[in-house]
């Protein structure tokens, strides 16, 4: 007796085509073209949430840049500073505190350069 997939392959299709809703044309019906695209937005989205890691790392550190040079200190200097000073603030706790608490910020530099 042959055993087909039956219902579990209509779930599976019918699974990817509810994925593709919202593209536009064949993309978002045919079963064919939705696989492929359906595939492609899942690659483009696990990439797109590296990269957002990335580009916000870069922001941070040119915010820091930014607020460490007028206060009279390069980027690389203000980093290996507060390792010298044993200051333990990641890039992100810093660039905030460089935005919105400037005084703080200021105690940072202050910190960092007795320490060098």
């Amino acid at each position: 007796m042959r055993v087909t997939k039956g219902p579990a392959a209509r779930q599976s299709k019918n699974r990817v085509l509810r994925e593709a809703r919202g593209f536009r044309g064949k993309r978002r019906n045919c079963w064919a073209t939705a696989q492929i695209v359906v595939r492609r937005s899942k690659h483009q989205a696990f990439t797109g949430r590296k990269n957002r890691k990335r580009d916000l790392r870069a922001l941070w550190i040119t915010r820091l840049n930014a607020a460490a040079r007028q206060r009279g200190l390069s980027y690389s200097r203000l980093i290996h500073g507060m390792s010298q000073a044993k200051i333990e603030l990641d890039r992100r706790q810093l660039a905030e505190m460089a935005v919105s608490d400037p005084k703080g910020f200021d105690a940072v530099v202050a910190a960092v350069k007795a320490a060098a």
